[in-house]
């Protein structure tokens, strides 16, 4: 495969541009520091919330846009402004929170790209996410409140994401089931082993990614995704370009036209080198 007209690229984080202990590498930064130079837009294209970006990725020279909660919200970071917003309505989110409650789970609601959950969940964390990196970033991240129901109910607005950290894989099964059975209007995926992740049905990593590109006069043929998880596999699919690192699931790698070596092998960078730099 030859070298492509890539204008923008749209980058996964956990799993993908960050290794497996949440570090932006130094060969990552100058990859994409080098892609910058040239003009190309880069952005992360992640699940998580903007307040949940690691500092050196959004304060990066010449990161302008994210790509955020699975594609519920684009960001102009530069002018503070939000160009594309897709959330979860108040309504469909009460009821999926009462389907959550019932599963042994840590819940989390995002609220303007910040996450909150039960202060008494947060202090036994560690039964809902073994990983220490993971385990890290959710305490660095989340804010903890009395009662994510009664906050929900008392902000009755829409909601950027919902999601749940199960105990066990037989609660994870369960509750993906009984959502997809009952709320057509939500869409889940699990970018995580143990959790799962609502967003509104319209809300796609890959709908968000080519809508941003309209927006910047950039044809998807001319857009590069990497990614690895369940959340990634339309975006890889429709870009012009589709990276999978080699540590994804096996659906992102059957979407992509490419896949790359693993986010510990800085894949997402090489795959930058390759098929952007060269």
């Amino acid at each position: 495969m030859m070298k492509r007209n890539i204008r923008m690229i749209g980058l996964d984080l956990d799993g993908t541009l960050l290794d497996s202990n949440k570090v932006f590498t130094e060969y990552a930064r100058r990859v994409i520091g080098q892609a910058v130079e040239r003009g190309i837009i880069v952005l992360p294209a992640t699940g998580r919330p903007v307040s949940g970006i690691p500092k050196e990725i959004l304060g990066f020279p010449g990161i302008r846009y994210a790509l955020t909660s699975n594609g519920a919200r684009v960001l102009d970071l530069q002018e503070n402004k939000v160009l594309y917003e897709r959330l979860i309505s108040y309504e469909a989110g009460g009821r999926l929170l009462e389907i959550l409650k019932r599963y042994d789970a840590l819940l989390e609601i995002y609220y303007d790209g910040i996450g909150y959950a039960n202060e008494e969940d947060l202090k036994v964390v560690e039964r809902y996410m073994p990983s220490a990196p993971m385990l890290a970033y959710i305490r660095n991240t989340r804010r903890p409140v009395e009662d994510v129901f009664r906050m929900y109910h008392g902000e009755h607005r829409p909601v950027d994401k919902i999601q749940a950290l199960f105990a066990s894989q037989e609660e994870k099964r369960a509750a993906f089931a009984e959502v997809r059975e009952t709320l057509p209007e939500i869409t889940v995926c699990g970018a995580l082993h143990n959790n799962l992740e609502a967003n509104a049905k319209e809300a796609r990593k890959g709908v968000a990614l080519i809508k941003l590109g309209e927006f910047l006069g950039i044809s998807k043929e001319e857009i590069m995704a990497c990614g690895d998880g369940s959340n990634d596999i339309e975006m890889v699919k429709e870009a012009g370009l589709g990276v999978a690192m080699s540590n994804a699931i096996d659906e992102v790698k059957a979407a992509a036209d490419y896949v790359t070596c693993s986010n510990d092998e800085d894949g997402a960078a090489k795959a930058i080198e390759k098929y952007v730099l060269q």
